[in-house]
C-alpha cells in the first residue's frame, strides 16, 4: 500500500508524520510525506525552532509526486493538522488529485483542533478561529474516514458528547457530512467508569466501543492522536473492516503507552514499542452496540 501523509513534521519527538509516518512503514506501507511545518521539537516545549511550510509548498511538492506518475498507486492520503486555512484547501485539492487519478483511494482526516483538558474539563482550541468551520464544510465532506476525539466531534457536529446516546447521534450527524467510517477517540462519558477511556468507531456496518484503562501518565504525550489516526487507517487498509481496524489500533497504542510510562519521557515510545505496531496483542476486545443501521 502507499499512503500520501500531509502532516506537520519535527526533527526531535513524534507529532504529526513524526508520529504517523512510522507505524504506517511498520505496518508495511510505503508512505509519502509532504511536510506542512519543519519544526526542532513540538510547541508543547518551552522553545521551538524551525518554519512554517506553506499551502504552496504542499501544493508544489504533491504537483511534484503527481509528475513522476505514481498517484494511481496512491491508496490512500492522511491529513491532520492544518496551519491555516490554504493548507486545508492544499489537502483537499490533494485529496482530489489522489481520487482522480484512483477512485478506490481513500481519504482519512484527522480533524485536529482542539481537546478536552487531562481530566476531561473543557479545554478548548489550539487553531486558528477559521479552521472549524473550514473543517466542517470543506475538508471533512471530502473524507472517507474521520478520527476526531471527544472535543472535536463537538465542535464539528454542534452537539454534546456526555452521554452514550449523544455520542452515536453525534457520530451520525457527521457521517451524513461524508466520511462513511468515523472513529471517535478520547472519550469521557458521564455515564462510564472515570478510571477508563475509550474509542468509538462507526461504519455502514455497525457500531464498536472498545475501553482501556487510562495510564498516568506523568507528561501526557503530544502526539498520540497523530499516531492513533495512523493505526487505524493502516490497519484498515489491510482489513477493511472497522471493528478489526479499531481493536488492532487500540491495541498497539495501549502498549506504546506502557512504554512510554516506563520510560518516564515526554513522547511516544514508538520506537520502543514498534512490534506492538504490527503485531498487537488483542487485551482489549471491541464491543458491537446496538445502532440501527
Amino acid at each position: 500500500m502507499a499512503i500520501l501523509s500531509i502532516q506537520s513534521h519535527v526533527a526531535y519527538g513524534h507529532v504529526g508524520n513524526s508520529a504517523a509516518v512510522f507505524p504506517l512503514q511498520r505496518l508495511g506501507n510505503e508512505v509519502w510525506p509532504v511536510h506542512t511545518v519543519h519544526f526542532s521539537n513540538h510547541t508543547g516545549y518551552e522553545t521551538v525552532r524551525g518554519t512554517v511550510l506553506g499551502a504552496d509548498l504542499v501544493r508544489d511538492t504533491v504537483r511534484g509526486i503527481g509528475e513522476r506518475g505514481v498517484l494511481g498507486r496512491c491508496d490512500a492520503l492522511l491529513s491532520g493538522y492544518l496551519g491555516d486555512a490554504g493548507i486545508g484547501h492544499a489537502v483537499v485539492e490533494a485529496a482530489d488529485a489522489v481520487k482522480a487519478a484512483n477512485p478506490d483511494a481513500i481519504y482519512c482526516c484527522d480533524p485536529v483542533m482542539g481537546d478536552h483538558d487531562a481530566t476531561g474539563g473543557p479545554g478548548g482550541l489550539y487553531v486558528k478561529p477559521d479552521i472549524p468551520d473550514l473543517m466542517r464544510d470543506v475538508v471533512i465532506p471530502r473524507s472517507d474516514l474521520a478520527t476526531p476525539n471527544q472535543f472535536e466531534l463537538e465542535l464539528l457536529t454542534g452537539r454534546p458528547c456526555s452521554l452514550m446516546s449523544q455520542v452515536v447521534e453525534a457520530v451520525d450527524a457527521l457521517r451524513a457530512l461524508g466520511p462513511r467510517v468515523v472513529m471517535v477517540t478520547s472519550l469521557r462519558r458521564c455515564d462510564a467508569d472515570p478510571q477508563r477511556i475509550e474509542v468509538l468507531a462507526r461504519g455502514p456496518e455497525g457500531a464498536w466501543i472498545i475501553s482501556t484503562p487510562r495510564i498516568p501518565l506523568a507528561h501526557p504525550p503530544t502526539g498520540s492522536g497523530d499516531a492513533f489516526a495512523a493505526l487505524f487507517l493502516g490497519h484498515y487498509l489491510r482489513s477493511r473492516r472497522v471493528p478489526e481496524a479499531l481493536e488492532a489500533a487500540v491495541n498497539g497504542l495501549f502498549t506504546v503507552f506502557e512504554a512510554t510510562e516506563r520510560a518516564g519521557g515526554r513522547e511516544l515510545a514508538l520506537i520502543e514499542a514498534q512490534d506492538a505496531l504490527a503485531a498487537p496483542a488483542r487485551r482489549f476486545r471491541a464491543e458491537s452496540l446496538p445502532v440501527p443501521a
